[in-house]
């Protein structure tokens, strides 16, 4: 009898291992569910009805009244017109829209900060290839570069030949401009444009652009102007054609745009500019005047003025432009601000069209800002508000 004894507790020890071997290879039976208890949400209507009214809204609006309303301007210290009076989001301080510089023209959208507190805000920087992607510089090779200067230089001099002296000072020829020798000073000088645009939130365009529903380019015809417009030589022609295949190569020229407190952004010769020498196109988005009466851009330059009123053209540099957008006109109703004026605004017949062009009027040392006349001989803006 030992033996089957032995052999029924074998078999209830193997049977008790297997019994182990599956327990341990199995998964642990969940006695509890896995997803939690939904609770009963209770009723919208319900929970409005037992909600408590709060007044805690119009306690902060009428404390926020009580706060300004003693608010002033704090270049006139005069609390009226207080729908032209601009808090700034950072020191909390009024100013008027027209008392202010720069002048707000508009009121903001988002926050504004005043002149001090603007003044120390970070410009954002751009690299060297963002610069040549940003402008769309066409780089060439360095022999090609010194055949183009080289065969410009002999142009000039042919032309200088040309006629005699007493004719070249009185048709005064445009001169092209001079870049910085220094490639890299060349780059920093675009930056700083760059910045400003981006700033501004305008497209770099180095030509007038006709957008569909605004004008189109057959309504810019020198012919339509009313007694007749300055038709650009052909000398002048090849100068202003150089300047545009320089800008393209990133010859730009020796400017930069600085931001000031009081002015906003300006521009600044970062080199010697002789006299009559062209600094740049007014550029930007071409619009009939009559679409453009009750804009408050205070950038618009007049481009045609036709026989029909309605056929007027303006220049509107508000989402395209270039350096041109941000050198500074003079208050031309005071002796101080006339002296100032360094550049001029020239309308031209160039092959036909009407261009913008801004010339050096004198010698302009390094350091210098640009200044011109907005109004040139048509008086139709105000100025009195220029610095």
């Amino acid at each position: 009898m030992a033996p089957a004894a032995t052999s029924t507790s074998s078999a209830a020890a193997a049977s008790r291992r297997m019994i182990g071997s599956r327990r341990q290879t199995e998964s642990p039976r969940r006695r509890t569910s896995p997803y939690p208890r939904l609770k009963k949400m209770k009723p919208m209507a319900e929970i409005m009805a037992r909600a408590k009214h709060a007044e805690v809204v119009e306690d902060e609006e009428g404390d926020e009244e009580e706060e300004y309303k003693d608010l002033s301007c704090q270049q006139c210290g005069s609390g009226d017109r207080d729908d032209e009076l601009l808090l700034c989001d950072k020191c909390d301080k009024g100013f008027h829209m027209k008392c202010v510089r720069p002048i707000v023209v508009r009121v903001p959208i988002g926050k504004w900060l005043c002149p001090n507190c603007s003044s120390n805000r970070r410009v954002r920087s751009f690299s060297q290839r963002k610069i040549i992607d940003f402008f769309r510089i066409r780089k060439c090779n360095y022999g090609e570069e010194k055949c183009a200067s080289s065969s410009s230089q002999d142009a000039r001099k042919h032309r200088r030949r040309s006629g005699s002296l007493v004719l070249q000072k009185k048709r005064r020829k445009l001169l092209p401009f001079t870049p910085s020798e220094d490639p890299a000073q060349r780059l920093k000088q675009m930056g700083t444009l760059a910045s400003a645009l981006s700033a501004m939130q305008i497209e770099f365009s180095d030509d007038l652009t006709y957008i569909p529903g605004m004008t189109p380019r057959s309504a810019n015809q020198a012919k339509f102007e009313t007694g007749g417009m300055q038709v650009l030589s052909k000398e002048d022609t090849e100068t202003f054609e150089q300047c545009r295949a320089m800008c393209k190569r990133g010859e730009c020229p020796p400017l930069v745009v600085v931001f000031d407190s009081c002015e906003g952004y300006t521009v600044e010769a970062d080199g010697q500019i002789k006299d009559m020498t062209f600094i740049t196109e007014y550029t930007g988005d071409v619009d009939y005047i009559k679409n453009r009466e009750h804009d408050d851009c205070d950038s618009m330059m007049t481009l045609l003025l036709a026989t029909n009123p309605s056929k007027s053209l303006v220049i509107c540099p508000d989402e395209r432009g270039n350096i041109a957008r941000f050198i500074n006109g003079i208050n031309n109703h005071n002796p101080e601000g006339r002296k100032k004026q360094n550049c001029k605004c020239v309308r031209y017949n160039v092959n036909g069209e009407c261009r913008v062009l801004l010339v050096a009027t004198r010698d302009i040392a390094k350091g210098e800002r640009l200044y011109y006349d907005y109004n040139g001989y048509e008086h139709e803006y105000p100025t009195h508000h220029f610095i």
